[in-house]
């Protein structure tokens, strides 16, 4: 019996001694959550995505596209080939933003659209074909620019050393400016956003999109001692966008382009005919960071991945794909960041 008692006197002062634990750290616990939950304000995922012919192409192809985005989380989505969909439903951006009670911006543009549940605070147009921009204010009342930009498909630089791997590097570099028109579409995107003051402004700019062309970051020496169609290059469009300011964020997060290659091209078509495809990150996210001294806030990358994350089988047939792009898809999740600001 006075064992018995011991015991429950015991029990009662642990149970005392706990809840004072308890009341005592609540002050903190609170103050951490609340860290926690600013964590996950301070945050967006940014998505760039070519969907392939409004993703016509795939059995319920619109809705598989819904799939994945509702599967990486985005906040905002910067789309190329948003066409119309099959049957009576409209652009595949607008029937998104209809499903997910988000916004879009679209414009004149045939295929480009900026895609958001944030707000759109002002619109943006360059060519049609070329570039879209919006102004966009996140929840917690931060402004920054995103263009969606895609430029020109012709003469693939890693098929073109593909089918001819003895061509010079001079001849090799004109697949970008002579028998392309991508390097001079890149230069007009640049000369655009400059002239609305969007590189020397106080808030964060975006520019994401099918470049269609690999990046200097991931022609290397090392990458062209693993991949078979790869050289050692300083490819023009990417060094532009280094020139003029614009860190590649993927490569911010992930800079070793052999440990992550970052592939996006193409988890639907790995061959072209009876030819072997090449194999390359041609769909990028660019930052271009707020002028200091002016910036209330900055971007940070933090965090980067490809979609699908594992490529269906090759045997599967186009409409029965899960995934239905030959695109893959780019999340970059990015922080922002306060500045000191008035000095």
């Amino acid at each position: 019996m006075i064992s018995a008692c011991r015991s429950a006197v015991r029990s009662s002062l642990l149970r005392s001694a706990l809840l004072a634990l308890l009341l005592a750290l609540a002050p903190l616990l609170a103050g951490c959550s609340g860290l926690a939950a600013r964590g996950e304000e301070d945050t967006m995922k940014v998505l760039v995505w070519n969907v392939l012919h409004g993703s016509n192409d795939v059995d319920d192809g619109p809705e598989k596209a819904l799939a994945v985005i509702r599967e990486t989380g985005a906040d905002l989505v910067l789309m190329q080939e948003s066409y119309d969909i099959d049957g009576d439903r409209p652009l595949l951006g607008a029937w998104l933003a209809e499903q997910l009670g988000w916004s879009q911006w679209q414009g004149d543009s045939p295929h480009l659209c900026v895609l958001t549940r944030y707000e759109i605070a002002e619109r943006f147009t360059h060519e049609p074909w070329h570039g879209v921009g919006a102004r966009l204010v996140d929840d917690a009342g931060r402004d920054f620019l995103a263009w969606t930009i895609w430029i020109d498909y012709r003469d693939f630089i890693t098929r073109a050393l593909r089918d001819a791997p003895d061509i010079s590097d001079a001849d090799l570099l004109e697949s970008e400016f002579v028998r392309s028109q991508r390097l001079p579409q890149a230069q007009r995107i640049l000369a655009r956003v400059e002239a609305l003051g969007h590189t020397d402004g106080a808030v964060p700019l975006l520019i994401g999109g099918d470049w269609n062309t690999p990046s200097h970051l991931d022609w290397t020496l090392d990458t062209a001692r693993v991949y078979l169609r790869r050289r050692p290059l300083d490819l023009p469009v990417s060094r532009a966008m280094a020139a003029a300011g614009f860190e590649d964020t993927f490569r911010a997060v992930h800079p070793n382009p052999v440990q992550r290659p970052g592939i996006t091209w193409s988890p639907l078509f790995r061959t072209q005919g009876e030819k072997a495809q090449g194999f390359e990150r041609i769909d990028r996210l660019y930052l271009h960071h707020p002028e200091s001294g002016r910036a209330r806030w900055r971007l940070e990358p933090v965090a980067a991945v490809t979609y699908p994350l594992v490529w269906e089988d090759d045997a599967i047939p186009v409409r029965e794909r899960q995934f239905p792009s030959d695109h893959g898809a780019v999340l970059i999740e990015m922080r922002f960041v306060e500045t000191a600001t008035g000095e």
